[in-house]
């Protein structure tokens, strides 16, 4: 069994045995390495001032992805290579493209978020050769800047999209062939257990072993993106111990399309499943793009926000609407569940000791079927949610309701289906009327809380009116409703 993990840090490889589970990228590379061009902001992955790409070996290709070194563990490093903004620049101090636009257009004032901005805007320019204004927009969702406004950053971006030099300037083109050699030798084929004092951190490398592993372990934590367990570390100051990390795990990060629908493993991240699902279910993939920022969707996945079982998650209402389901597993075996069905209380979900998600199946609809989600948030972008609902409706021949699936989050302590409302549409024609006269059985589904985000009033009225709006949408609107009449509420 191994007692260190391996990874390349700019162009040095790193092999790190002293440091506890809970160890951030961002205070090692401040503290051990004095890389302090990743800047600490929020340290809960909000600001973006902490940007740094890490690099992964995925389907035989090397993947560089812009992540939050404030709530990256060490422990999830293991055959990545982690870049920062101290690596772009060459050997003789001449500033790579990206830094020399930002100089060229006025885009750093006191310069605290220019480096995440950098590595947000280098993610970009590595990956698309001519991204328009939205695509530079969606990049930036993750970074904020509190002097010096976006329009210069944005105008630095199509600068350097517009005139790309040659690409053995840029160190992670030049070297690509040699850093995926050298990942590749690091590859480990048996669990490495990294031991600080009382501390574990254990990163198995098969789905066997997580098993194995997690049976014996059952009080481990185990994390796979940690877009929430870090704040549960920076914020709130747990300690975990022990950790198990599961973002190595190929065989949760599958994703199969099948005549029946969609498979995906727990591990697929948000940014992998994005273009899958904006083929087969668009509203599902415009809600992953308001889901945190880039470095957000790149580190979290689908599966640890259902394991979760956070009452304002995102996807679980989404996907309850379109009657998905989830297959656990243990040392014992594999079952499946209706997801709805996971959720039994706030903080209680249906999993066994040493039972963890493996796979979620969303089943294809029918052609005629209207599936839309609705996210109200007080910031369109890079928020959590006063309340998320997704509406799934098929009509029958004489435009009756033949079958219908609500599903809100934030109005009760789980994701939850609005059953009573379910009834109140269910064989009832299609129309104005029957909307008008549904509306108050949402009143015997959901008793929301009032908190910081809406009032209980508020996110009651709200879910309504998405009835109605869902309604409008699915009898004669040519287009969706604009999202300023809705989403900005």
């Amino acid at each position: 069994m191994k007692d260190a993990i391996s990874f390349i840090l700019n162009s040095e490889t790193i092999s790190l045995r002293d440091f506890g589970p809970t160890d951030t990228l961002l205070d090692y590379l401040r503290i051990s390495r004095r890389l302090t061009g990743t800047k600490e902001g929020c340290a809960e992955g909000d600001c973006g001032a902490c940007t740094v790409l890490v690099g992964r070996l995925l389907d035989g290709s090397l993947r560089y992805e812009s992540v939050n070194a404030c709530i990256r563990f060490l422990g999830s490093l293991h055959g990545t290579h982690v870049v920062t903004v101290e690596h772009l620049a060459a050997r003789d101090g001449t500033l790579h493209p990206v830094q020399q636009a930002m100089v060229d257009f006025h885009g750093s004032q006191c310069g605290f978020c220019t480096p995440g901005f950098i590595m947000s805007l280098y993610g970009l320019w590595l990956t698309s050769e001519n991204p328009g204004r939205a695509d530079i927009e969606k990049a930036l969702q993750g970074n904020l800047c509190r002097c010096t406004g976006y329009e210069p950053i944005v105008k630095a971006a199509e600068k350097i999209a517009a005139a790309r030099p040659s690409a053995l300037f840029d160190p992670l083109q030049r070297d690509r062939t040699d850093i995926m050699a050298r990942l590749w030798a690091v590859s480990e084929n048996e669990t490495i257990t990294v031991v600080k004092g009382e501390d574990r951190t254990i990163i198995p490398v098969t789905l066997s072993d997580l098993t194995e592993i997690y049976a014996a372990e059952p009080k481990a934590t185990i994390v796979a993106g940690s877009t929430d367990v870090g704040l549960w570390v920076t914020k709130q100051m747990r300690a975990l111990n022990p950790v198990i990390f599961i973002n190595n795990l190929g065989d949760l990060q599958t994703i199969t399309v099948d005549e029946d629908g969609i498979t995906l493993g727990a591990g697929v991240t948000y940014s992998q499943a994005f273009k899958t699902m904006a083929e087969h279910f668009p509203p599902l993939a415009r809600l992953f793009d308001r889901l945190g920022g880039a470095q957000v969707r790149n580190m979290g996945t689908i599966g640890g926000n259902i394991a979760n079982g956070s009452p304002i998650g995102d996807t679980p209402p989404a996907l309850i609407a379109l009657g998905a389901t989830l297959t656990l597993r243990s040392s014992s075996g594999s079952r499946t569940v209706p997801l709805e069905s996971y959720f039994i209380d706030y903080g209680k979900q249906d999993r066994l000791s040493g039972e963890f998600v493996e796979k979620l199946f969303i089943p294809f609809q029918k052609p005629e079927s209207h599936y839309a989600v609705y996210k109200i948030s007080k910031r369109r972008d890079e928020d959590i949610s006063a309340l998320c609902g997704a509406f799934n409706l098929a009509l029958d021949a004489d435009g009756a309701v033949e079958d219908i699936r609500i599903a809100f989050g934030g109005m009760a302590g789980t994701p939850k289906r609005a059953a009573h409302l379910e009834a109140a549409l269910l064989g009832k024609a299609w129309r104005q009327e029957t909307i008008d006269a549904a509306r108050d059985a949402l009143d015997e589904d959901f008793t929301p809380l009032t908190d910081w985000r809406a009032t209980a009033e508020y996110r009651q009225l709200t879910a309504k009116n998405l009835l109605t709006r869902f309604f409008l949408e699915t009898s004669g609107e040519t287009q969706e409703l604009s999202r300023f009449l809705l989403e900005e509420a």
